[in-house]
């Protein structure tokens, strides 16, 4: 589900939205689970200024050379596809200069993808290196030079996504389950609040939908669920350990150890 739900979440409506018909012809493959694509976003020593990207498709004779190294790049040793945000005008127009394009990861040559393992040793994040890749025109996701719309208006769809609120869910009902038909006044505190902040999520993601539905961009109101969400996300596991006296185990014949340790 995580390798799937970018390119189901993100990449399918930005290509359903500016990419060529075909672009488009991937959609039933990622509506189908089938295609997957990773997201070339960030990059060493940039941080979170997307504006500050460094890596170049430099125009040349029938499309583009690509330098440059994005990371932290989850699933991309599985992809099939990336879509690669870079540089193609000038450094000093930050908005106005960068682009994106939607590289065949797998029959592109000039591409190296390596491994960033977790502290646990789990393999999701990767440095992808582009050193003279050659991308046709054919290669280009919308306008050449309105990457900047093009990519807040994606990021409006990976931060405003069910998934912030639905994410953590599962342990939540685990949770009701183990706490029983006669919870403390606490454990229904608890549990109220945690159902309301589900709910009040669930309301402005399907809001946010709406606006994008609707053509708008609605960067600031993606950016709150995001927080929300992951604030959410933090609380739920904390929340039931205090209240339930169980230590995560995936092994585990309880249904409340184990979905606990998948959290």
């Amino acid at each position: 589900m995580g390798l799937h739900w970018i390119a189901d979440r993100q990449s399918g409506p930005l290509i359903l939205r500016v990419g060529s018909d075909e672009q488009k012809k991937i959609l039933p493959g990622i509506a189908a689970g089938e295609i997957y694509v990773c997201i070339g976003m960030s990059e060493p020593d940039v941080g979170s200024d997307l504006a500050s990207v460094r890596t170049r498709a430099e125009k040349v004779e029938g499309g583009y050379k690509v330098n440059g190294t994005k990371v932290w790049t989850s699933f991309a040793h599985l992809s099939q596809y990336m879509i690669l945000f870079c540089r193609t005008g000038s450094s000093e127009d930050r908005h106005g200069g960068v682009s994106q394009f939607l590289v065949d990861l797998q029959n592109t040559p000039g591409i190296a993808i390596s491994p960033i393992l977790a502290l646990t040793g789990e393999h999701h994040f990767n440095e992808v290196v582009f050193q003279d890749v050659f991308l046709t025109e054919s290669a280009l996701l919308g306008k050449e030079g309105d990457g900047w719309n093009q990519v807040t208006s994606e990021l409006a769809f990976e931060r405003s996504g069910p998934e912030r609120f639905l994410s953590s869910f599962w342990l939540l009902i685990e949770l009701v389950r183990a706490l029983g038909r006669d919870p403390s006044d606490a454990s229904a505190v608890a549990i109220g609040r945690l159902t309301s902040h589900i709910m009040t999520l669930r309301r402005l993601s399907r809001s946010v939908a709406g606006m994008l539905q609707a053509g708008e961009n609605p960067a600031s109101q993606a950016a709150l669920v995001k927080d929300l969400g992951a604030l959410l996300e933090q609380e739920i596991p904390e929340i039931a350990r205090t209240l339930v006296e169980a230590e995560p185990d995936r092994g585990s014949t309880q249904a409340f150890a184990a979905t606990l340790a998948t959290r």
